[in-house]
């Protein structure tokens, strides 16, 4: 008898294009929310759209959050329990929106997603990650009930932060691979559905690498486009397997071990580098995502990273440590295979 079933969390509303963060009241008024808002932000964001989120509420309360830390999550539900706001609005990059998104969940509130850079899927996916001492935790969350993306604050924000957002798409094809290989060794429940949309993802960015450069609006609008259906994906999926493979287990080991870890989206593109090739040899895939990375400016070797060839290989050799999720890595591979690796894919040069 056919028993199985699934429950997929969704936003109820996207809204992305020139000038729509005016358009952030009329958003929460179509999902019939009611109360003030609770604004979760940083400084910078704050300081540019803050007066433009603000204004179009009366009487909203606003936190002000420096760090992505599970302290800061702890504040924004003191301040949410004590002024007993209608919903949230997460305003920012992935720190502002990680932080109200995991608030929210706590306290039971929806909450929409407005974000000031496109630098992951954060935005719109159902897990928040938050670093705590020499590592980083992925905590499942309820995803936002909408997500307005303004493509010209999108376009302003650093281009860097676009660029780590591209390069964590473009990895979804080996968190993908991995996902497979995880299905037919472990029995790992796969969705074929979620799988194809996140490589389609990826396809949308490669496709048009070309075309995505600094300050242009329409690369902004195709970027968050991507980034929106990676959410998606994993909603779908019910966990972050669309979207994350070795190559993330390789950026979180960085972030534990590096002196001075890169961006997290120029982590992970520099780890489908390396994990593209142990899953495909010499047959050219991994050439494919270099290039792309290249293509968009997004680092593909340690120096581009700053991070020293000793500490990637490190990484490389123990990242399958970090959680129990079964990758092209398995139970770990030898520091020789881990350079020569590094070397023929030119990570390490």
């Amino acid at each position: 008898m056919f028993t199985k079933s699934t429950w997929i969390r969704l936003p109820r509303n996207v809204v992305v294009g020139h000038g729509v963060v005016d358009r952030t009241a009329e958003v929460v008024d179509d999902l019939h929310l009611q109360g003030r808002p609770l604004v979760v932000t940083s400084p910078t964001p704050r300081s540019l759209v803050g007066d433009a989120i603000e204004s179009q509420f009366t009487d909203s309360a606003v936190v002000v959050v420096e760090e992505a830390t599970f302290e800061s999550v702890e504040r924004v539900i003191e301040r949410a329990e004590a002024t007993q706001p209608g919903f949230l609005l997460g305003v920012g990059g992935g720190k502002a929106i990680d932080i109200a998104k995991m608030a929210a969940d706590h306290v039971g509130l929806g909450f929409v997603s407005v974000p000031t850079a496109a630098s992951h899927d954060g935005i719109v996916s159902g897990r928040g990650s938050v670093p705590e001492g020499d590592t980083r935790h992925s905590v499942a969350a309820d995803p936002p009930l909408a997500v307005v993306a303004d493509t010209e604050v999108l376009a302003e924000a650093p281009w860097e932060l676009t660029t780590a957002g591209c390069a964590d798409i473009i990895s979804n094809y080996t968190a993908v691979m991995d996902w497979r290989l995880a299905n037919r060794l472990k029995d790992v429940p796969h969705s074929e559905y979620a799988a194809a949309l996140s490589e389609m993802t990826a396809e949308i960015l490669v496709d048009n690498a070309d075309s995505v450069r600094p300050g242009l609006e329409e690369s902004a609008w195709v970027v968050t486009k991507a980034l929106v259906s990676s959410g998606v994906a994993m909603s779908i999926a019910g966990s972050s397997r669309p979207a994350s493979g070795a190559e993330h287990l390789f950026s979180h080991q960085l972030d534990r071990i590096a002196p001075e870890p890169a961006l997290h989206g120029h982590q992970v593109g520099v780890g489908s580098i390396l994990t593209a090739y142990l899953h495909g040899g010499d047959r050219g895939f991994w050439t494919d995502i270099r290039d792309a990375l290249r293509s968009i400016d997004a680092p593909t070797t340690a120096g581009e990273l700053g991070i020293p060839p000793e500490t990637l290989v490190e990484a490389l050799t123990t990242c399958h440590e970090i959680r129990d999720r079964y990758t092209i890595l398995g139970d770990g591979m030898s520091e020789e295979a881990a350079w020569e690796t590094a070397r023929k894919t030119g990570v390490i040069e």
